[in-house]
């Protein structure tokens, strides 16, 4: 993977060197005389340096940090292991009133402007990449999506339908990306020396979900910017999503607390520092904000309560798995997420359904999660509910038939599943609810049943496989079957 260097300032000019020698001192003590004075600019080449760093009459003064001196320190080394450009050692000692650059007292507190700290990239990690994901950087042609490589600023993430990927910041944040979403890592940075880091999201189309890691540093900015909004955080777990057909934003706020602001071209982000409650609308936990194009930002509205799942302990044993939810009233329909993992950080399946019941598709056996959540008139996704549920396949076939030339009927059935400790029961009656059976026969280890002698009439029947296996108990009924007979 390429790696774009344009977020660092082109290589500097070389740091102005002290005259060396005996025979200069005098002329280097003219040199750091000028300098403490502040009359480096007349001295050749160091002007348009000066100029650079000018912050003009009555302006206010820049930000510094501390930096306390050790052992062999020298405004070199301090220069070329914090700042952007090494030659601004030359700054920092007018600053600081330095005339011994070479040789530092260990302990001596030391101002560093800020604007003079390097800023170095950090890189966003792959764990989790299902279905179609591509990556790109900048302008260069689009690659598949791998788990365990890194990202850095100025990639592009896309998902297609049933695309999901997962990624990983430095300090645990995750961005989890699900399908049909454009995404843009606008700036992933961190300032040396202080620590700070700047991240910003651009969403270009769809939706991601963070949970952010709370920041330690007063200046630490997240930010997720779509066309319309920028939201950001301190450390806190929220949707963001984007439908560029309309224009329109919805943030979600699950815990924390997210400042939403109108995006302006990006002219309306809050700086580094600035408070949430600064922000045009502080939306706090269970709220969320829905923005129009062009729009105000949305006032803050409460989000729907999480809704429960009906039979939360079934085994998923059918062809398709499918979940029924217990009706939230003013939703308008439902959103699934499936993953392997609680927190659905590796996701498999993303739905929306208009009823309570949502059919997610075959999937094979396992231990799953599900995640659902109500939608409510303003298209804002409520608070989740999250299950473990067990994915078993058990294809059950069944048949039933007269044997030729004979009084005798013939019950049939046949499982996908070879297991031998399954069994089965068989079951045989009059009524449709089977409550009063003429026949109930267990622990049938074969695949037929025969039954003689039957009056005329109508007959109800079920075969119901059982299993014990690791320690639990499993059973399937198939669907209760009619016949008639007519003899």
């Amino acid at each position: 993977m390429s790696i774009d260097r344009s977020m660092r300032p082109a290589q500097p000019r070389r740091a102005a060197r002290m005259p060396q020698g005996a025979a200069r001192g005098a002329l280097a003590a003219r040199y750091l005389g000028a300098l403490i004075c502040g009359t480096l600019a007349g001295m050749p080449g160091a002007q348009a340096h000066e100029a650079s760093h000018a912050h003009g009459h009555g302006a206010a003064p820049a930000a510094t940090v501390t930096y306390v001196t050790r052992p062999g320190d020298s405004l070199y080394v301090i220069a070329n292991r914090y700042l952007r450009d090494p030659s601004d050692w030359v700054s920092l000692a007018r600053l600081n009133h330095v005339s011994e650059p070479r040789h530092l007292q260990p302990g001596i507190a030391l101002r560093v402007p800020v604007a003079l700290l390097r800023q170095d990239g950090l890189a966003a990690k792959v764990i989790a990449a299902n279905g179609p994901v591509t990556h790109a950087f900048r302008n260069a042609p689009s690659l598949p999506l791998v788990v365990g490589s890194s990202l850095v600023e100025g990639d592009r993430v896309q998902t297609g339908k049933d695309g999901f990927a997962t990624l990983e910041l430095a300090d645990g944040t995750h961005l989890i990306i699900p399908p049909e979403t454009s995404l843009e890592l606008g700036t992933l940075r961190q300032t040396a020396l202080t620590g700070t880091t700047d991240r910003i999201i651009n969403l270009k189309q769809g939706e991601v979900d963070s949970e952010v890691t709370h920041a330690t540093q007063k200046d630490d900015r997240f930010q997720i910017r779509s066309p319309s909004v920028v939201a950001g955080v301190r450390g806190t777990s929220f949707r963001v999503s984007y439908d560029g057909g309309n224009g329109s934003t919805a943030v979600e706020v699950l815990e924390g607390a997210v400042g939403v602001d109108a995006a302006h071209g990006g002219a309306g982000a809050p700086a580094p520092g600035t408070p949430l409650a600064a922000s045009s609308e502080l939306v706090a936990a269970r709220h969320g904000s829905f923005t129009t194009a062009g729009g105000a930002v949305g006032s803050p509205v409460a989000l729907l309560d999480a809704p429960d799942l009906e039979h939360p302990a079934r085994v998923q044993d059918d062809a398709s798995v499918a979940f029924d939810i217990a009706p939230v009233e003013t939703a308008r329909g439902y959103r699934v997420q499936i993953g392997r993992d609680a927190g659905l950080l590796e996701m498999i399946r993303d739905l929306r359904s208009d009823s309570a019941h949502a059919d997610a598709g075959a999937l094979p056996d396992g231990t799953y999660f599900v995640r659902i959540t109500a939608i409510d008139q303003n298209g804002l996704e409520g608070m989740p509910n999250t299950y473990a549920f067990e994915r078993r396949r058990l294809a059950f076939g069944t048949s039933a038939g007269r044997l030729d030339d004979t009084r005798n009927y013939a019950f049939r059935w046949f499982v996908d599943r070879n297991a031998a400790n399954l069994h089965f029961r068989f079951v045989l009656a009059t009524g449709p609810d089977l409550r009063v059976p003429l026949v109930d026969r267990t622990d049938i280890a074969g695949g037929e049943v025969v039954v003689s002698d039957l009056p005329k009439g109508v007959y109800y029947w079920t075969v119901i496989a059982e299993q014990f296996e690791n320690g639990r108990y499993y059973q399937k009924a198939s669907p209760v079957q009619s016949f008639r007979l007519d003899w």
